[in-house]
């Protein structure tokens, strides 16, 4: 063996650890202090989230009107609410393996383009059948877009009080529902629901914002076997972040082995024909122990979810038709519910790293079961009563799950983080798809009651899967929890 002179050692020096360089990016990251330059980068992926959530509960406050000039039924009106939650289901999958294999910033591009694109398609639809199409083809953008852009902004964020940083950047999504059930509460009935479809396809145009001033994680370069690249990157992050705080940085701490995640070691990488990358995918997603944290996030993000959607999208309409409120007003009750829910966000973004993971999500959706529960039982009888349950209940399932968003994307690896974040999303698209249908289908019989309690006995089942399978992530590196 032919040695360099600074490595002369009368005995054979150790090999180098493996993953070097994902080791040495991950070493670098944990050094970087809160700059400028972190929160322009979540301002701009915070900016692409906000308009796709904000393009999501759109349909919600255009519906009350498309049943009229359409003459819906209660089964038509079920399919609008749901086609573009069936294009998020098939999009979070899709971009998960897309965002692994090509990149998170090419993917999150992508899906704002075609998410402006098919808001202008919206607006010349004259039936339902192409307002389906166009809703399922933006489906798709959006349900990609949002586990990507989690996992982009998880992987360039630091250990230290990453679950704030994080979820801080996470209020742009429950801040864009809240904005566009204002805009709409106040635009639908003055202009038509058009107008509000219009206006939300001008910020298609940050597509071209995110691929000039957005960097590819290097965490992914660094894993995809572009090494070189991803030490490019980091050293031009570097650079920025000296700028902006005036002082050099400190040492990196020498790059050691990832420790397995408790409570099981996680499963030995399996190396690809190259023999330096693990293989990643679906496969290793389901087995060891990222089988049991898949499907334990799973059915957190299908619980919130079904909780979340199964209220805000039938709201405008029961007190419209239950209580025989005016229009106008029943957007505006909504848009209360709405606001609620983001202040829940708000907590829980400011106590998370002191809480916990799994003490906020199982607190959240117990407390969204007791409101939910309190509200069947005794609270249907007048639209304000609704209106107070339904907003405190709001606070702690929108709580829940923005902390998924952060959560999620902590349990896997680098080299199938995205597919992880993406079956959560697929999960949570279930769940969003089939609460509108299931109290859709409870309501259109007259039992108010029951959909409350139904929704209640869902968030009591996500309590208890956070409370018995989650694991704690806060303050731990992503290399040891997921390596």
């Amino acid at each position: 063996m032919t040695l360099d002179a600074h490595d002369a050692h009368p005995f054979p020096p150790k090999p180098p650890p493996p993953r070097t360089v994902p080791a040495d990016v991950a070493a670098r990251f944990e050094r970087l202090p809160l700059s400028r330059w972190h929160v322009t980068v979540r301002l701009i992926v915070g900016v692409v989230t906000f308009f796709e959530a904000f393009d999501q509960l759109l349909i919600a406050y255009a519906l009350p009107q498309l049943r009229q000039e359409w003459h819906l039924d209660t089964a038509h009106s079920t399919m609008l609410l749901t086609v573009g939650s069936v294009g998020m289901l098939v999009g979070a999958v899709v971009s998960g393996r897309l965002a692994d294999r090509y990149g998170r910033v090419r993917v999150i591009a992508a899906c704002i383009g075609v998410s402006g694109a098919c808001n202008l398609l919206l607006t010349l639809c004259t039936a339902p059948e192409p307002f389906m199409a166009a809703r399922f083809v933006q489906g798709l953008a959006i349900g990609g877009e949002v586990p990507v852009a989690a996992t982009f902004i998880a992987e360039i964020t630091r250990s230290h009080r990453r679950g704030r940083f994080v979820l801080l950047y996470e209020l742009v999504f429950p801040a864009g529902l809240t904005v566009g059930a204002l805009l709409a509460a106040w635009l639908v009935p003055l202009l038509g629901w058009r107008w509000m479809f219009g206006i939300a396809a001008l910020p298609g145009l940050l597509c071209l914002l995110v691929r000039h001033r957005v960097p590819e994680s290097p965490r992914w370069l660094a894993d995809h076997g572009r090494p070189d690249e991803a030490l490019r990157v980091m050293a031009r992050i570097e650079t920025e972040v000296e700028k902006t705080t005036g002082s050099p940085l400190p040492p990196p701490a020498v790059p050691h082995p990832v420790t397995a995640p408790a409570p099981a070691p996680a499963p030995a990488p399996t190396p690809t024909q190259d023999g330096d990358r693990p293989r990643g995918g679906l496969r290793e997603l389901l087995s060891g122990p990222y089988r049991r944290r898949t499907v334990v996030v799973g059915m957190l993000w299908f619980a919130g979810y079904f909780v979340n959607y199964g209220i805000t999208s039938w709201l405008p309409t029961i007190y419209e038709t239950r209580y025989d409120l005016p229009l106008s007003d029943a957007l505006r009750y909504s848009t209360v519910t709405s606001c609620a829910g983001l202040l829940g966000c708000a907590l829980v973004a400011l106590t998370v790293d002191a809480v916990g993971r799994r003490r906020t999500v199982t607190g959240c959706l117990g407390l969204a079961a007791a409101a939910l529960l309190a509200l069947g039982l005794f609270g249907g009888d007048s639209p304000v009563h609704v209106l107070v349950w339904t907003s405190l209940a709001a606070v702690f399932f929108f709580g829940s799950n923005i902390c998924l968003y952060l959560y999620t994307p902590e349990l896997f690896p680098t080299r199938m983080r995205a597919l992880g974040s993406s079956v959560g999303g697929a999960l949570n698209r279930v769940g969003v798809i089939s609460g509108p249908i299931v109290v859709g289908a409870v309501y259109a019989g007259g039992r108010l009651g029951a959909v409350f309690l139904g929704l209640a006995a869902v968030a009591a089942v996500g309590a208890l899967t956070a409370g018995l399978g989650a694991e704690e992530t806060a303050g731990r590196r992503l290399e040891d929890i997921a390596p």
